[in-house]
């Protein structure tokens, strides 16, 4: 039984301010893929759930956005801490979630099994937001695509050996399709499903 000092407490300090701040950082990280941002805003969820995934949930969940969380998750203090704070609620069906947290060391569903959108309305989508060990120091990427003036090296360290099968896969049925938001800490990367993906060549 989740206490209620984990429900009501580790919410934004300053609500207005700090959400405008988040979202500034997540539209420039979707506008530029692969640029890390450092969030100067966090959050104080309840375990499992890191300070970045949580910043996101504040500025971007609200009573018509239904999440869908981990088993871990789930059985922690975050879905009344999310359901407090915004309002949203949480869905079991993954094609219904307009939002997805995964948190770090958990693994990661493949991502068709998500809302991909429809070809009239590819933003009826869901946002995935995966928590990881850190966003550098991992496999070396190459990411090019739209926002990206030539190409853009990324190394996230936690991702699946998968990942790019998943990404691959993801990138083929564009404009349909999910968009990711990697965290670690209180850093964000983001990956909109133009931005293509391969591994660096030795």
């Amino acid at each position: 039984m989740a206490s209620q000092s984990q429900i009501y407490a580790g919410a934004f300090a300053d609500p207005v301010f700090a959400a405008q701040s988040v979202f500034r950082n997540l539209m420039d990280g979707f506008a530029r893929p692969g640029t890390i941002r450092q969030l100067s805003a966090t959050s104080t969820p309840p375990a499992p759930l890191g300070s970045a995934a949580g910043a996101v949930a504040l500025t971007l969940c609200d009573h018509d956005t239904p999440v869908w969380l981990t088993p871990a998750l789930s059985k922690s203090a975050v879905p009344q801490w999310i359901a407090f704070h915004t309002g949203a609620s949480v869905t079991s069906s993954k094609t219904e979630a307009r939002f997805a947290f995964v948190e770090k060391g958990t693994a990661i569903p493949s991502f068709d099994q998500f809302a991909l959108g429809t070809q009239e309305y590819p933003d009826r989508s869901t946002t995935l937001v995966v928590e990881i060990e850190a966003l550098s120091g991992g496999m070396p990427l190459v990411a090019k695509g739209p926002g990206i003036k030539t190409e853009v090296e990324i190394s996230p360290k936690g991702l699946p050996d998968v990942f790019l099968d998943f990404w691959n896969a993801n990138r083929a049925i564009f404009p349909r399709g999910v968009d990711l938001a990697l965290t670690a800490g209180e850093e964000l990367l983001c990956l909109p499903r133009t931005t293509r993906l391969s591994q660096k060549e030795a």
